[in-house]
């Protein structure tokens, strides 16, 4: 009964034996290729998150305070964040507008 089965096997071992090696090939490459695929878009993605939080203006704002307290007075759960971006109330920092002028900087 041992010797049938190993017999089997053998001969199932010796059809497959051709394809095997163009079958990891092909397995191998396919790997590298996603592996590569993969860090490209997460490098894409990257760049792209990190150009639009570039675009956030609460850095350079008058109102912005700079502590993790309180970031912006005007816009407390905006602040730092993309909803900032458009914000209506940015103001530049050292600029003073006609409505503010009467401010002591």
């Amino acid at each position: 009964m041992l010797q049938l089965f190993l017999t089997t096997l053998h001969h199932i071992n010796q059809l497959i034996q051709p394809a095997l090696v163009p079958l990891c090939f092909v397995l191998a490459w396919g790997l590298v290729g996603i592996v590569g695929w993969s860090l490209w878009a997460a490098a894409r993605d990257s760049v792209r998150v990190a150009q639009r939080m570039h675009q956030i203006p609460c850095a350079n704002c008058q109102y912005f305070t700079n502590t993790h307290f309180l970031k912006c007075p005007v816009h407390p759960s905006a602040a730092g964040s993309e909803e900032a971006v458009n914000c209506r109330d940015f103001e530049a920092r050292g600029y003073a507008s006609v409505a503010n002028s009467d401010r002591v900087y």
